[in-house]
């Protein structure tokens, strides 16, 4: 087969799978040879040639049969070459168990005289700081960020990011990658995910080759493993991971970590590498407020001038966007994406009409109700007492204090009047809630763990 068959092949493969898939994991390959029926690739990374196989061979070998190669089987391997750049592996946040890796053939060459056999990874060029939109929310989570990433000493290590889903941990940690490899091409930067963390490791316990990915891990200078609460419960992973922790952070090398939530509540991690990870400086991505989501959404509207040249947007659409899709960035990204492909597609401007019909199902979907009874639930859950107690007559402070937290949060969270909540509290009065919700609100700006049970309690209700 010659390289303009496989030329042809890549362009139908590009209408197959989309270009995301494209450039992820089919432009990466580098045709080798056909013979006996095999056709042999070269990969980058071990785990490059593992997915591809796993997810696009068949598709691979289909066009190579429709453009005319006799293929029986479809190989992908690493050229045993010395030295080869590291490329950066991301997981891109498509939410709890749906996180699928991203690669950036660019990336692949932007650090300098690193082994093939780092396990680095792609990084999604959107992701930097120029493209991050700061606000009270995030403010300090990414001056965190610049701070390490300028790859000097830093007082804190590691830097531990947490929180939800589409708050701007992922963005940050390639923001951080990115700013690395171009100030400081001389540092051996990896940025990977714990389950590839877990998975290389296991494949060195497969391969008796757990020495050389000792060697590996612990000669990185920057650390970079987004997701580590999917090692949780895994123990020989945790342990590994354990070890490689505390020999960078005796050679004085900068670990970067993000999660989705605190060190201390992330179920099944060993009290060990809880402990160790709250050493450094640990930062919560709050869910984003009705500023940061309009300056979002404004952000994207400058960008996307450049692919809808002339496309109007009624004044008023982004802020009720930014008012009616709360909870995740990603979520309001993409209605914002939708938005604009139709106005294109169609031909007309965005007005409010066309946005509520287009954005009818997402709307809906962001419009679901936290009641209550719900927020009774959840609290009584969290602080391990009874319902009963939580709308009885008792008011010893271990149950009068998550009461009143429930009262404020059923505030905060509900429509419902002051006497109406008041009622669902065991007919209790309504400047009693008044009182709880004032109560509350002194204690979360002294207490910081009233201020994070609030915070965790309000993104498990809003989910």
């Amino acid at each position: 087969m010659e390289n303009d068959t496989w030329g042809r092949v890549q362009q139908d493969l590009l209408k197959a799978v989309g270009k995301n898939n494209y450039t992820n994991w089919i432009e990466p390959l580098e045709f080798d040879s056909v013979k006996d029926g095999v056709a042999r690739f070269h990969v980058p990374t071990n785990f490059i040639g593992n997915w591809v196989s796993r997810n696009f061979a068949d598709q691979i070998q289909n066009h190579l049969i429709r453009a005319g190669v006799s293929v029986a089987d479809v190989r992908f391997e690493v050229p045993s070459r010395a030295m080869r750049p590291v490329p950066h592996t991301a997981m891109a946040d498509t939410g709890p168990g749906e996180r699928a890796p991203t690669v950036s053939a660019a990336a692949a060459k932007a650090t300098k005289g690193a082994s093939s056999d780092l396990p680095g990874a792609p990084l999604d060029k959107r992701f930097t700081f120029d493209s991050f939109v700061v606000g009270k929310p995030n403010e300090l989570a990414h001056a965190a960020a610049r701070r390490v990433a300028e790859g000097g000493s830093v007082s804190f290590n590691p830097l531990f990011l947490y929180g939800g889903v589409g708050l701007g941990k992922t963005h940050l940690m390639h923001a951080i990658a990115w700013q690395l490899q171009a100030e400081r091409a001389d540092l051996r930067v990896v940025y990977l995910s714990a389950e590839q963390f877990m998975y290389r490791f296991v494949q060195a316990l497969r391969e008796n080759g757990t020495m050389q990915f000792k060697e590996l891990f612990r000669s990185v200078d920057v650390l970079m493993v987004d997701d580590v609460q999917f090692i949780a419960g895994k123990d020989s992973t945790q342990e590994e991971f354990f070890h490689t922790f505390n020999a960078l952070v005796d050679q004085n090398k900068q670990i970067i970590i993000s999660a989705d939530r605190a060190p201390g509540e992330i179920k099944k991690l060993e009290e060990r590498i809880a402990s160790r990870l709250q050493s450094g400086l640990v930062v919560d991505l709050h869910p984003t407020d009705y500023e940061l989501r309009l300056g979002i959404l404004q952000h994207k509207v400058e960008q996307y001038r450049e692919s809808y040249p002339g496309l109007k947007i009624q004044d008023g659409v982004l802020e009720f966007l930014a008012h009616r899709i709360s909870t995740n960035v990603r979520v309001l990204e993409g209605a914002l994406t939708k938005l604009f492909a139709f106005g294109s597609l169609v031909g007309r401007e965005i007005t409010m009409d066309l946005t509520q019909d287009c954005l009818a199902d997402v709307l809906r979907a962001s419009d679901r109700k936290v009641t209550v009874e719900e927020i009774q639930r959840r609290v009584s859950e969290h602080y391990n007492m009874r319902m009963s107690d939580m709308i009885g007559p008792k008011r010893h402070r271990t149950i009068a204090r998550p009461r009143q937290m429930a009262m404020y949060l059923s505030k905060q969270l509900t429509s419902r009047s002051l006497p109406e909540i008041g009622r669902r509290f065991g007919g209790r009065d309504h400047t009693t809630v008044m009182h709880a919700v004032k109560r509350i609100e002194e204690l979360k700006a002294v207490d910081n763990q009233i201020a994070e049970d609030l915070e965790l309690l309000r993104r498990m209700l809003e989910a």
